[in-house]
């Protein structure tokens, strides 16, 4: 199983956080998250996890995180930059969402998903190999 994450951000420098209905109520803000379906290119994910949860339009950029994550789970994040459309939310799985400077984040944000804002703002993302998928 791969769990795909996109730090999504606009030409303002802010961050679009979801509060997951799903997620434990201290920590219900993150990013956008989902799974990989087989033979999907993991940047694609983001762009389709993106558009289901909030029918909003991104850019992948490049890759920010990779490990092997909670049991047999891999866990990889892109970068990603918003590119348009209006909020449409998905309510079976998101409460909320809203665009944040980084030093304004919600107090309960995963704090894995602070780690990768970090990440991004640090310059660290990479240029993702060509096709990483569920099959490769």
């Amino acid at each position: 199983m791969v769990g795909v994450t996109g730090a999504v951000h606009d030409e303002e420098g802010r961050f679009l956080l979801l509060r997951h209905r799903l997620w434990p109520e201290d920590r219900q803000w993150g990013l956008p998250s989902g799974y990989a379906i087989r033979g999907e290119e993991f940047a694609e994910t983001v762009v389709r996890e993106v558009r289901e949860e909030t029918a909003l339009e991104v850019r992948p950029g490049g890759l920010i995180y990779l490990r092997s994550g909670f049991r047999l789970r891999l866990e990889v994040a892109y970068e990603a930059h918003f590119v348009g459309g209006t909020t449409r939310l998905d309510p079976t799985e998101i409460l909320d969402a809203g665009w944040f400077l980084p030093d304004e984040l919600p107090e309960n944000v995963q704090p894995a998903h602070r780690d990768l804002i970090a990440r991004v703002l640090d310059g660290q993302a990479t240029t993702a190999p060509e096709r990483a998928t569920t099959e490769s």
